[in-house]
């Protein structure tokens, strides 16, 4: 799970610093819809940072933390797919990448529908 705390660092700052920069470095009217992309790939990227920090944390708690490792794999597997999509449209203008951006939304949703049933199998009986 050391992987899990590594990522969420490393993707929590790299989210902070992509929403600083598309709130002061992307200005005027031109940028408008680049500066939305931007924003709305670092607050995913900076929710899924927390909760691969929850990942983490719950792993101590789990006696068999195989699900938990699958759910941040699909956590980081939909940063890198929806967030990166996203960060390719607004900086090069790429905009086939939109068609991968959907695959990122359903490992984000794969990842938390993991974290619930590794919950769910932790805290029940």
């Amino acid at each position: 799970m050391r992987l899990s705390v590594v990522m969420a660092g490393l993707n929590g700052a790299i989210a902070v610093g992509l929403g600083a920069f598309a709130s002061h470095g992307m200005a005027g009217e031109e940028m408008n819809r680049a500066r939305e992309l931007v924003e709305t790939g670092a607050h995913y990227q900076l929710v899924h940072a927390a909760g691969l920090v929850a990942i983490a944390a719950l792993a101590y708690q789990v006696p068999d933390e195989r699900l938990l490792r699958w759910a941040a794999y699909a956590m980081l597997t939909g940063i890198l797919f929806f967030c990166g999509a996203l960060y390719v449209i607004a900086f090069a203008g790429i905009s086939t990448f939109g068609m991968i951006a959907p695959i990122g939304g359903l490992s984000f949703i794969t990842g938390w529908l993991m974290l619930a049933g590794a919950g769910w199998k932790r805290f029940s009986a």
